[in-house]
């Protein structure tokens, strides 16, 4: 048996022990639910099931569904400032997110627009179903899932319309918010130790993408990351506090997989890029990330396989410091071939420290 399989049926068995023990105490079975997205044809729904204190607060969620694809309402605003100063008067430890046991195999009912689908959680508490012919109109709606044991919950789902031909793509860690990733101790420290409401955004990346969306105001927004789904509603947080566009985030799951110890982060990206095109045909999109890891490498690769589905690329630029703690040297990560290449397949590509900078050549994204 391999090592992978061992780690897995261990974490599997440690699992189903945690869960009897919490049960013993009260606990029960809670669904926190993630933004779904898809076409007018079809739609995925996505949330995990974890057993919960039920006198625990709720994790964050969206105070209310976006009235268009990605913008926000002053008093929209207004609500979520009030919404970030109560957050911070009740902010935790990240650590706690992490901390989580997962309900395997758990039944559950989920209906969205005119479809009634049941499923089951997979071993790790997930629910990423796919459901066709939902009969729902572009713009931001519910799916409710409604689990075997617990409470149903509500999840936002994004649909995009046939007509919309362009969308955006952002990186997380270090391009919206300050991670220092991933040299370990600081990870840990941003992670596990800091006030989940004390993240440190980029400056001015809010401003930059409000003005790279702004003629185009049914543009989906995702935000691509490596990043575990434990830490989406702290994430979810951290982009309302700041006023980025909303848009469903894409995670992974830092568990074993049947082929190794750890999940790949550069395939999960290419995985997630590659379902986006194919769920969007007709989108042409913007590729933002850093370049201080492997965003440069992928979305070359993208741009070079498909140069009529990627409008721009924007990269920030790192720090020599944060590209030691990044990769372990201070050069940026190159791309695979000259940034010309890319503008003869009419790819432009812009660099910049951070939003401002990129914001003052947003012009060539025209």
């Amino acid at each position: 048996m391999a090592l992978a399989d061992v780690v897995r049926n261990f974490e599997d068995g440690a699992n189903r022990r945690n869960t009897v023990r919490l049960r013993e105490r009260g606990w029960e079975p809670r669904l926190t639910g993630y933004a779904g997205w898809g076409s007018v044809h079809a739609a995925k729904v996505l949330a995990r099931a974890t057993m919960a204190d039920p006198n625990d607060s709720q994790p964050f969620k969206l105070p209310f569904l976006p009235k268009s694809m990605h913008s926000l309402t002053s008093p929209q605003m207004s609500g979520l400032a009030k919404l970030a100063t109560q957050n911070a008067e009740k902010a935790q430890r990240g650590w706690r997110q992490f901390f989580t046991t997962q309900v395997g195999f758990l039944p559950v009912t989920v209906q969205l627009g005119n479809r009634t689908i049941k499923t089951r959680t997979d071993r790790s508490g997930y629910v990423d179903l796919l459901i066709e012919d939902h009969g729902l109109a572009p713009g931001w709606h519910e799916a409710t899932l409604t689990p075997a044991a617990g409470e149903p919950i509500t999840a936002p789902v994004m649909i995009v319309a046939n007509q919309v031909t362009t969308g955006l793509i952002s990186d997380i860690d270090d391009t919206i918010v300050v991670t220092w990733l991933p040299r370990s101790m600081l990870a840990a420290y941003n992670s596990f130790v800091l006030h989940t409401d004390m993240r440190q955004p980029v400056p001015g990346m809010a401003d930059f993408y409000h003005a790279l969306l702004e003629p185009t105001p049914d543009a989906p927004v995702f935000y691509l990351s490596t990043g575990a789904w434990n830490v989406y509603s702290t994430m979810l947080s951290f982009i309302q506090h700041n006023a980025l566009p909303i848009g469903p985030m894409l995670l992974t799951d830092w568990g074993p997989t049947p082929t190794g110890l750890f999940r790949s982060g550069q395939e999960h990206k290419k995985t997630q890029l590659r379902n986006l095109l194919i769920m969007f045909p007709n989108i042409s999109w913007y590729l933002v990330g850093d370049d201080g890891q492997h965003d440069p490498l992928i979305y070359d690769e993208l741009a070079r396989a498909y140069p009529r589905r990627v409008r721009g690329i924007a990269l920030r630029t790192l720090n020599p410091v944060e590209q030691v703690l990044s990769h372990g040297t201070t050069e940026a990560t190159a791309l695979h071939r000259e940034e010309s290449d890319l503008e003869d397949d009419g790819v432009p590509i812009i660099r910049g420290e951070d939003g401002y900078a990129l914001l003052g050549q947003v012009e060539r994204f025209r």
